[in-house]
């Protein structure tokens, strides 16, 4: 594969100015790691800002009856829940990463497209405006569940109309970030990084650029014609008119499934870059973890309408999307095995980034298997709509999305600001957090086997115990996520001492070879060809 290491001025700052001070600097960034941080934080504003929803949803589940909110507010909360958390919070966090690392990562100047890359940005704060705003307006905000399914949603006041907006405003963005992301990956790579020597992040990555473009304009196309629906006399989901509500179903999850991996792939990444750092190992299946993580994309398209089994599909589409669902646990075994193996016989370390990839990936297995479980169509028939859904896919997410971010977080935070993080309280984060993790979800398990139904503010009093405990672990772990704000604002500031240029020993990818923190302008005349070919040994990687 060509590399590309000079490419014509797209709009990058020019590396001989000074660094912009003020507000200048964040309105008209240009360069990737200001642009990395603006999405780093403001994935952690609406991070704290989902979470504050969640705490409201289990605060009035910690027992029967209505305690503290309306139940139109009850439904509001658990849709801009879902919505601030997966567009708010997890996905502008991987762009982050992305725009941050990448460059660092593939020896390149910048992101390609650096105007571009501040645009798709700065969408996002009036998106998130838009979605916070909708609780004010007259009917409240969108309260059909994060699906947005129709007929509800073809039924509700204006909060609906600001949510689709700001939905198609974030879908924007997110196209925008991709374009960039693959632009950069294919045409800016170091001399001698081919395609097969680049870190799994860069290929995860790669690959998620792409998901995005191919299945979010399928989630604007679906919004849109629920907009049409609402105000324009259509009747794509109307059955009066002659519409069909499960038509909205097959469009929104020929979106949603793929969006799950675009949530998922990216943790793979930063997973496949932190196990080998700290099992002093190079990552074990470099190319079948290449392979699998193309096969989980490609099979996310084949899987949508496992989502749909209790709408009365016919018996051999049931058929064929239960053994589709059930062939991706195939390569995403094959990376649990990787990831393990990589570690067998490790001269491994346990600092923080290192825990938190080990907590991913057990909690993630969990959440792996009970996403087969569901996968079969009797059970899924049992199940569905049940708290054993909402288990699952909190197992995957939180764990599989969120405890990655962490981790990626303590990896990478002394390139960023140049400070090592306090060690005894990243360790201390992680222990809180695995352990209220596993109070506050474990127990749906068993609420969903037992029949309580999803979405809703009040419940039978046989469920009373296990949603108690829930309730409680869920404060642990929202009040437990300070202690990680902390970490990282102490860091900033001087943390537990200057940060080395590679502070982990294990480090085998380009970023270390910078000086920490990395300077504004990194990579003006690209890596030698020799110091990639070293760190590809080293990677064993040919």
């Amino acid at each position: 594969m060509t590399t590309t290491t000079h490419l014509p001025d797209h709009g990058h700052d020019h590396h001989d100015h000074a660094v912009p001070t003020g507000m200048a600097r964040w309105l008209t960034a240009t360069n990737h790691k200001d642009i990395g941080t603006l999405y780093l934080w403001f994935s952690m504003i609406m991070f704290f800002s989902g979470g504050v929803m969640a705490l409201c949803i289990r605060l009035e589940l910690f027992k029967p009856g209505l305690q503290f909110f309306r139940p139109e507010l009850f439904n509001q909360f658990t849709t801009l829940h879902g919505l601030i958390m997966v567009f708010g919070a997890i996905m502008p966090a991987f762009t982050g990463l992305a725009n941050w690392m990448l460059p660092l990562m593939i020896g390149a100047p910048d992101m390609a497209f650096a105007r571009m890359n501040n645009w798709s940005f700065w969408l996002l704060p009036p998106a998130a405006l838009l979605l916070m705003i909708s609780f004010a307006v007259p009917g409240g905000a969108a309260a059909a569940g994060w699906t947005l399914y129709a007929p509800l949603a073809t039924q509700m006041g204006m909060g609906m109309d600001l949510t689709i907006f700001a939905i198609h405003i974030m879908g924007i963005s997110s196209i925008m970030g991709s374009i960039n992301i693959i632009v950069t990956i294919l045409n800016m790579r170091a001399p001698g990084m081919t395609l097969m020597k680049m870190p799994l992040f860069a290929w995860t990555m790669l690959i998620t650029a792409y998901l995005l473009i191919a299945v979010m304009p399928v989630l604007a196309a679906a919004v849109t014609m629920v907009l049409t629906d609402r105000h324009f006399g259509t009747t794509f989901f109307n059955a009066a008119g002659g519409g069909d509500p499960i038509l909205y179903q097959h469009i929104f999850w020929f979106f949603g499934h793929p969006e799950v991996y675009i949530m998922a792939l990216p943790s793979f990444g930063v997973i496949s870059q932190i196990i080998p750092t700290f099992a002093r190992k190079p990552l074990f299946g470099y190319h079948s973890m290449v392979y699998a993580t193309a096969s989980i994309a490609i099979l996310s398209f084949m899987v949508w309408a496992h989502h749909m089994f209790v709408t009365g599909l016919p018996a051999t589409a049931q058929l064929f999307f239960m053994f589709a669902t059930m062939v991706i646990a195939v390569p995403t075994g094959v990376k649990v095995f990787n990831w393990v193996a990589t570690m067998w016989q490790g001269s491994m370390t346990f600092e923080t980034p290192m825990l938190f990839a080990i907590g991913f990936v057990c909690l993630f297995t969990i959440g792996g298997f009970s996403g087969v479980v569901l996968s079969m169509v009797p059970v899924d028939v049992q199940l569905h709509g049940t708290y054993y859904v909402v288990a699952h896919f909190h197992y995957v997410l939180v764990a599989g999305a969120l405890f990655t971010l962490f981790g990626a977080t303590y990896y990478w935070l002394p390139k960023w600001t140049g400070n090592m993080y306090n060690e005894g309280m990243g360790k201390f984060h992680f222990w809180w957090s695995i352990v209220s993790f596993n109070i506050t979800f474990f127990p749906m398990h068993f609420l969903g086997l037992a029949g309580m139904p999803r979405r809703i503010p009040d419940y039978a009093a046989q469920f009373t115990e296990f949603n108690s405990i829930a309730t409680v672990g869920a404060f642990l772990f929202g009040f437990g996520q300070l202690i990680f704000l902390f970490n990282v604002i102490q860091t900033i500031r001087g943390g537990a001492g200057k940060a080395p240029a590679k502070p982990w020993d294990g480090g085998t990818t380009l970023e270390w070879e910078v000086e920490s923190p990395a300077p504004f302008h990194t990579w003006d005349q690209p890596p030698a060809r020799e110091v990639v070919d070293r760190l590809s040994e080293l990677q064993k990687l040919h």
